[in-house]
């Protein structure tokens, strides 16, 4: 699970908000801004230093803009999400957000010398939902596959599930998050979720 955690610092380094073409194909734009984020993670002294809260602006200013995050907490709660009221589903998309980016913040941290290899893709114009497949290439390991769904909409496309070595992002947190709703019902996910994002945002960031 650690493997799967750090390995998605990818998920943030590959989509900076320029990019957003509405008429670039989901591959294209994948591939050709990753040269660019790397850069600034391989060159930035702060960032492998570890300081955290360089890597959240980052993450801030080039990738929350491609992610749909309100799909991907109805994704992630599942069929709970019909029972939340409208104030709880903004208040659970705005407290997964939070989470994803502090949590996934910290492994961009964690970068040194992967490479990125991607798959073929075709996409016909009337696809409005693709997969983009790529592997991360390590000296010494096995390389790790990860894919991003994405989903064309009037903005571009749309990052909405990434899927590590096989195992969905929101699928992952789906179990727990049904769990946290069966003891203490949607609002005890949101206090659950903003306690852990507390949590993060008291860990000091490394300097």
């Amino acid at each position: 699970m650690k493997k799967f955690f750090l390995s998605l610092f990818f998920l943030f380094s590959l989509v900076p908000a320029h990019a957003a073409d509405a008429g670039m194909s989901p591959d294209a734009l994948v591939r050709g801004v990753s040269d660019d984020v790397l850069s600034i993670v391989r060159h930035d002294k702060a960032i492998q230093a570890g300081d955290t809260r360089r890597v959240v602006d980052l993450v801030e200013e080039k990738v929350l803009p491609h992610f749909n995050f309100r799909r991907m907490t109805m994704l992630a709660v599942g069929k709970d999400w019909r029972q939340a009221s409208p104030e709880q589903q903004n208040k659970l998309v705005d407290a997964f957000r939070t989470l994803l980016v502090r949590t996934y913040s910290n492994a961009l941290t964690q970068y040194r010398d992967q490479t990125i290899g991607y798959k073929p893709l075709k996409v016909g114009e009337a696809d409005t939902s693709v997969r983009v497949q790529t592997e991360v290439r390590q000296a010494g390991a096995q390389p790790i596959n990860i894919d991003y769904s994405l989903e064309k909409t009037s903005e571009g496309w749309k990052v909405f599930d990434v899927v590590v070595a096989g195992v969905s992002l929101v699928t992952n947190y789906r179990g727990t998050f049904a769990q946290e709703i069966r003891v203490g019902g949607v609002d005890g996910l949101i206090r659950s979720l903003e306690q852990k994002n507390r949590n993060l945002a008291a860990t000091p960031a490394h300097s």
